[in-house]
């Protein structure tokens, strides 16, 4: 592989103005396809095979009347302290604003709280409901605005009136996250390398990766249907990757240079070399991305796929577009500055590494010991999605579910839908009333609705208000309740009840995502060890990385328990309501972060891989591999961290918990096992860490990232000569 990356990084360098001409005309043709074929992404979920999304689908054909797949926008209204929404100037108001949303677009049906008895106890509050003829995805924040812009007359009036439900979720917002990550990495990158050219490539290239990946998420848009947070990890994993990838390059090119190679030479060494390390940590980023196919969620599939594919591009780029503008930069990248490649005094990283080789016992069990306490709250994992409690507590969504909270319970934010079919049964209306009388004596129920029947009257639907919030434990045990006593149910009825509703499809959701979360982890974890095996022709090698990675996701796992569930920090982070862990974080983290862990893992293994074949004794291996690779890792680590904190300040909360969570993961992944761990394990190991069984040995296929017969190779042809007259090659570094 590094002779094959050689080759294409001097062919690159070479035909500088047709690589950098090729990939503009991809990227503008991509732009045109997203413009003209790309579609919108939306909020909505399904789940296959679950049986609350069987229900859904079910009653899109049987029951079309009650709109179950349309959107939903939920109206509260409050009155002042001391006065009702019955008393004659608030009841003018709200039905002022009634009116309104009556006409609003898209708008099918409003249902009046006067009529429909959905005033509280003591009068003070109440809600409306509109109905949309489309689903939530079609809902434009233009229709958004003109729906809560009808609450004027009731606000002059003196009432509060906000807005819930999933007509009304805010839609989600690419760039403004992003920029102080960004920010952050310039400064990273002038400091790493002391010059504003070496450090605008990783940029420049980068961002080229970006918009490829996201202008591909675009076009696909238009075919398929995309969750509204595919393009957010697509953006949020190519900026990241695409930073670190051609930071690494970038640091190879210049130290070749340092060693005196002409830069059409030195491009190609660092493709060679850098680039292979290169193509083993994307891929393992991309094995972990598009396996979450194997989970049989489509959003997650497609999450998963997107993001997979911005990886790709951002590997493609690094190897073929870098090297293209490399012969641009010529010498100038190195600057002028003390921040070259140049032989020199021990630095930070290689100081470290001899510390931690010299004490490596000790150094392991403190850095083993942060790990388990940081892991200590991830044993009160509990999953769930998040509701509109849990948004920022300026939102409108959140102050509408502390309004209705008030009124009425925390149950009427997350209410059941009780589906009862009763076309076998001898008599209907006895089985329903039956069905109603059982969940009435049911344990954390507060109400049940009158029935409502379709216009067969074969299925009937029941509205079951719980005692508490949509995601608490109770809520869960309540659909459990009902669903374990359907059979009786139907043994004595021949009615088929099934529960679905929002907080049903939550659950079942959850339930899906946990099942399938040990399967994912093995196929992930299995295929990046037989790719390690190949690349470090190493058996403890792969282990000593798959083990390490399990110490980052308990440490980054119990962080999220402690700020998301526990509230720690939640007033610093935006966070309205502690409750429990969106399902979509750990599956989803374990494959990201677990693509990320092996990057680092190969970013500073490989060098010492590298040193161990040219013949380094083993602490020397672990000191000289810290001396090249410890100032990229950390130059990246912090760029990703910084990229990824940035979403901290997304509006989405599912951004917002796996954006807090890759950078704390990364956070840990890279100064404590990677840098910490790893290299006191490998000096505890000496020679025993690159053993490998010679009959394994001798089946697996030599992929040659540490370059060793290329190097052999080369330093058999040398004195070599410039192959080009490009005048990039001939230019002097500043004085």
């Amino acid at each position: 592989m590094a002779t094959f990356l050689y080759r294409l990084g001097r062919l690159a360098f070479r035909r500088r103005w047709t690589v950098a001409g090729a990939w503009l005309l991809l990227l503008v043709l991509a732009g045109a396809g997203a413009g003209a074929l790309g579609g919108q992404t939306s909020n909505t979920v399904t789940i296959p095979g679950t049986e609350a999304q069987r229900a859904i689908d079910q009653l899109s054909v049987s029951f079309p009347e009650a709109n179950v797949g349309g959107a939903v926008a939920r109206v509260v209204f409050a009155a002042p302290a001391g006065e009702k929404l019955t008393d004659p100037g608030n009841k003018a108001a709200v039905e002022q604003v009634l009116a309104g949303l009556r006409s609003a677009p898209k708008v099918i049906g409003v249902l009046d709280p006067f009529q429909a008895d959905s005033i509280s106890p003591d009068g003070r509050y109440g809600y409306a409901q509109a109905s949309y003829q489309v689903p939530a995805a079609d809902v434009t924040a233009e229709d958004q605005d003109a729906l809560m812009a009808q609450a004027k007359p009731g606000r002059d009036a003196g009432l509060e009136v906000e807005f819930g439900g999933d007509a009304v979720a805010a839609k989600p917002q690419n760039g403004g996250a992003e920029v102080a990550g960004v920010l952050v990495a310039v400064v990273v990158l002038v400091i790493t390398f002391g010059s504003l050219l070496a450090a605008g490539l990783p940029l420049l290239t980068a961002v080229i990766g970006v918009v490829l990946g996201l202008t591909g998420v675009g076009i696909a848009s238009g075919f398929t249907d995309l969750n509204a947070n595919t393009p957010i990890l697509a953006l949020m994993l190519g900026l990241a990757v695409g930073i670190d990838y051609a930071l690494l390059i970038v640091s190879r090119y210049r130290h070749e240079l340092s060693a005196g190679h002409e830069p059409i030479e030195a491009a190609g060494r660092a493709a060679g070399t850098a680039g292979s390390a290169v193509v083993v940590a994307g891929l393992t980023v991309i094995i972990a991305l598009a396996a979450l196919s194997v989970v049989g969620i489509p959003v997650l599939s497609a999450m998963g796929l997107a993001a997979a594919g911005t990886v790709c591009v951002a590997v493609l780029v690094a190897l073929t577009m870098l090297p293209a503008l490399l012969s641009f930069a010529g010498r100038r990248i190195r600057g002028g500055s003390r921040h070259t490649d140049r032989p020199g005094g021990p630095r930070a990283g290689e100081r470290w590494a001899g510390f931690v080789t010299r004490r490596p016992v000790p150094v392991l069990l403190a850095a083993l010991a942060v790990t388990g306490v940081l892991a200590v709250p991830a044993a009160g994992l509990r999953l769930g999605l998040p509701d509109d409690g849990m948004l920022a507590a300026d939102t409108t969504q959140h102050k509408a579910y502390n309004l209705l909270s008030a009124g009425f319970g925390p149950g009427f934010n997350g209410p059941l839908v009780v589906v009862v079919s009763t076309g076998a049964a001898t008599e209907p209306k006895a089985a329903v009333d039956q069905v109603g009388t059982m969940i009435k004596g049911l344990d954390d129920v507060v109400a049940v609705s009158p029935p409502q029947a379709n216009a067969t009257g074969d299925v009937t639907l029941l509205t079951v208000i719980p005692r508490a919030g949509a995601t608490d434990q109770s809520t869960t045990d309540l659909v459990t309740a009902i669903r374990d006593r359907r059979g009786d149910i139907q043994q004595a009825t021949g009615a088929t009840v099934v529960v679905t509703g929002l907080t049903a499809v939550n659950i079942d959701f959850s339930q899906k995502l946990d099942d399938a979360l040990l399967p994912y982890l093995l196929i992930v974890v299995g295929l990046a060890f037989v790719l390690l095996l190949m690349v470090f022709r190493s058996a403890l090698v792969p282990i000593k990385a798959a083990l390490g990675f399990l110490l980052s996701v308990a440490a980054t796992f119990g962080a999220v328990v402690a700020v998301f569930q526990w509230g720690w920090m939640g007033d610093l982070l935006g966070i309205g309501r502690t409750g429990p862990t969106a399902s979509l974080l750990p599956i989803v983290l374990i494959g990201i972060l677990f693509g990320l862990a092996m990057d680092y893992e190969v970013f500073i293994v490989s060098r010492m891989r590298e040193e161990f074949v040219h013949g380094a004794g083993p602490r020397e291996t672990v000191i000289a591999g810290f001396r090249h690779s410890a100032r990229v890792v950390t130059a990246a680590a912090i760029i990703m961290v910084s990229v990824f904190a940035g979403f901290l300040f997304s509006h989405e909360m599912l951004a917002r918990a796996i954006g807090f969570a890759l950078a704390f993961g990364v956070l840990i992944d890279a100064f404590i096992v990677r840098m910490t761990i790893v290299p006191a394990l490998m000096s505890m190991l000496g020679r025993a860490a690159w053993w490998l069984p010679r009959r394994l040995d001798r089946l697996l296929p030599d992929v040659d990232i540490e370059g060793e017969q290329l190097t052999r190779r080369l330093d058999s042809n040398r004195p070599a000569q410039p192959e080009t007259a490009n005048p990039a090659d001939t230019v002097q570094a500043p004085a």
